[in-house]
């Protein structure tokens, strides 16, 4: 361990000494169960702490020995807006945006590494994602969000080593019920919800419906988008013992150019020569040819049948397609001698993207002897399809960012028929969690064989198969300490491909997590701490700047060191939420000698967020308001590890006030528009943060 982060985490070991003092202390062990704690009046929920990321059962976070956060409805809805990713950020361990306000794209890292690409699930089945065939979840449409930090492939198959975002979806809830909702914010982008349930006379069926109709402008001059999104659910249960669940959704999405990313760093995080600045909202495309057209749909079931007492059967599937047309204007590099232009590309694609997955479980419960089990079996099935039609021009015309001047003709585009991408991953997995009195033993064992096939001048395929593995150990005190170590390996398909179009091997991964867990018994409240060191190996380097998207060069390994504190508390009429995550990367093996020894771009040594709400009581009683701050360091912007970006610390404050069936809520993030750089992945693609946005939004309880 480096004295740096020896240094790092002496205030976290303090910290979890301090908790395990205090826990033993007390006189009255009381044995927790599985408990959902939850404010009273307006707070937020002070945590959910049944979660099903890390196990694929609904159990207390405390019982997963890994690190688990859970973003809950109210947080959801204390923060309201278009993009899934800007939740994220009060979480340890996750960095958000890192290209910037991308308006089509959701960008998170978790533990140090990219997680959108084939990270992100939904509802426990994945959501992989490819080139720019990405997936869009509106978080209108959730209840919460889960991410589960370390190796997932003993439970998933295919996931990054640094961890998973799942996102969980709105269900029927068997009562009936209806909530509408608007908001605009200082962008001029308004939004319309509608969100509602019943259940049927004889009450075997439930059903509810969740739409929400968005447009306005973005954070760049001249650019808007227009969205609906609709998702429906029917629940069926004809006994206790079984319960049959269909679903689907349907998203449309047409915007014009709103990324405030791929902009060089000279110009954005620093000033060019003769102190010239990229405006913020620039808008670095040409709207009369800008186009962003996205469709996309999902559909699937889920079934759950009690064998008897003990044993469970479950199965979920679903299919999941995207279709998206795209033709805009990229940056490419910035001359700031040269009249401060702006060097552009012109990237147009046809995009179609399927995933099928189904995955099929038996859960049981049983003893043998003094040893209390909970047996999870499983197997599942990935399929995934990929196809493009692309188009790539270079120096399509300058711009002066100061006096950017539009209509520069251009032709009507031909797109390339590209390689089709297919892949096919199945899985055979088990997990049993093994109690003795508070002792909790976790074993995890999972088989994957996976074939990607590549047609295009020639077809090319690779077939792998992996074993991984998870061994945990927690002791879960009365008073509510929980106290644990972890190994977990990992295994990750890749459908990069080399030179010749041949795809690489699979990544694999390690981890090492050891940590605490506190739910205190005199409060409503989580306290969670980690200690982990991860390593990645057969990485390939990403490049999602148009023009190298389906060509790239191995890397070789990467180590990160870190460690994590997260809270979330209510504390008589104040609500707490805190995150402080420590990163140390390295690139271990190279093909090359410029990245190693080096830290990969896009990692902030130190990230860590505060917010305090204050619901008043009285005659005040339900007002409620709130503050945070959000550090984040900076990070290395080219591989040679030659320039930084800056750190910055940005502020957000909030005001809700609720009565009987109304409330009315006003959110400020970034309130005082401080311009920074979120993050950049080489010297020219780099991407300013979101600056100020105030939303105002009004809701109703019918």
């Amino acid at each position: 361990m480096t004295p740096m982060l020896s240094r790092a985490l002496m205030p976290l070991l303090l910290m979890m000494t301090a908790l395990g003092t205090q826990a033993m202390a007390q006189s009255q062990p009381i044995a927790l169960g599985e408990i959902v704690v939850e404010a009273d009046g307006a707070g937020l929920n002070a945590t959910s702490v049944r979660s099903t990321a890390g196990s694929k059962l609904a159990v207390a976070v405390t019982q997963v020995p890994q690190s688990i956060s859970v973003i809950s409805r109210k947080q959801l809805d204390s923060s309201p807006g278009p993009k899934a990713d800007a939740a994220l950020r009060y979480s340890a361990g996750v960095s958000t945006q890192t290209y910037g306000t991308d308006a089509d794209t959701d960008w998170f890292y978790v533990r140090g590494f990219q997680a959108e690409q084939t990270g992100m699930f939904l509802d426990n089945l994945s959501l992989y994602q490819y080139s720019f065939g990405t997936f869009l979840v509106d978080p209108y449409l959730l209840e919460s969000i889960e991410v589960l930090k370390g190796p997932a492939s003993v439970l998933y198959g295919g996931a990054t080593v640094g961890g998973i975002v799942n996102y969980v979806s709105k269900r029927p809830t068997g009562e009936r019920f209806l909530t509408t909702e608007t908001g605009i914010n200082n962008l001029g982008n308004a939004y319309l919800g509608i969100d509602g349930g019943d259940v049927l006379a004889d009450g075997d069926v439930s059903y509810r419906l969740t739409g929400k109709l968005s447009g306005g402008g973005w954070e760049t001059k001249n650019a808007r988008d227009l969205r609906g999104v609709v998702q429906g659910s029917v629940t069926y249960t004809p006994s206790d013992a079984t319960s049959i669940t269909l679903y689907g959704t349907y998203q449309n999405v047409d915007l014009d150019h709103t990324s405030t990313g791929f902009l060089p760093f000279i110009g954005t995080a620093v000033d060019a020569p003769g102190g010239v600045r990229i405006p913020r909202d620039l808008n670095y495309g040409e709207p009369a040819i800008d186009l962003y057209q996205r469709q996309q749909y999902t559909v699937g079931y889920e079934i759950e049948q009690e064998l008897d007492g003990n044993w469970t059967v479950r199965q979920n599937a679903r299919y999941a397609a995207v279709d998206v047309n795209e033709d805009n204007i990229y940056s490419s590099g910035f001359n700031a001698l040269a009249g401060n232009q702006l060097v552009r590309d012109r990237w147009a694609h046809h995009t179609k993207a399927g995933i099928l997955t189904v995955d099929t479980q038996l859960v049981g419960q049983f003893a043998t002897g003094p040893l209390d089990h909970t047996l999870l079996m499983g197997v599942d099935y990935k399929n995934y399809r990929h196809e493009a039609a692309t188009s790539y021009t270079g120096n399509v015309g300058n711009l002066n960012v100061r006096n950017p001047v539009y209509g520069i003709p251009f032709t009507p585009v031909t797109l390339n028929p590209g390689d089709v991408t297919n892949m096919q991953q199945l899985g055979i997995y088990a997990q049993d969690q093994i109690r003795l009195d508070e002792w909790i033993l976790t074993l995890n064992g999972r088989y994957d064989t996976a074939n990607t096939t590549i047609q295009g001048a020639k077809t090319t395929t690779r077939d792998e198969n992996h074993f991984t593995g998870r061994l945990g150990l927690g002791y879960e005190f009365g008073n509510g300490l929980t106290p644990y170590v972890s190994y977990a390996t990992s295994f990750n398909p890749t459908l990069s491909t080399d030179p010749a179009g041949i795809p690489y091997r699979g990544e694999t991964g390690e981890q090492w997590e050891a940590g605490i867990k506190y739910e205190p018994t005199f409060m409503d409240g989580l306290i969670t701490a980690a200690v982990f060191n991860i390593n990645r190996n057969n990485v390939v380097s990403p490049d999602p700047i148009p023009g190298n998207l389906t060509r790239q060069s191995p890397v070789g390994s990467v180590n990160v060191k870190g460690a994590e504190l997260e809270a979330l508390a209510n504390v008589e009429d104040v609500t707490i939420r805190g995150a402080l995550t420590y990163l140390e990367a390295q690139v271990t093996r190279a093909t090359g000698t410029t990245e190693l020894g080096k830290s990969p771009t896009r990692i902030p040594t130190l990230t860590a967020s505060l917010g305090v709400d204050y619901n008043f009581t009285d005659n005040l009683d339900g007002l409620t308001v709130g503050a945070g701050v959000r550090f984040l360091g900076d990070s290395w912007a080219d591989e040679a590890n030659t320039t930084k970006v800056p750190a910055t610390a940005l502020f957000d404050v909030s005001l809700r006030y609720e009565r009987d069936d109304w409330s009315v809520a006003l959110s400020v993030s970034n309130i005082f528009d401080t311009s920074y750089v979120s993050g950049c992945n080489g010297l020219n693609s780099c991407g300013y943060g979101a600056g100020r946005t105030a939303t105002v939004s009004l809701k109703k309880t019918w």
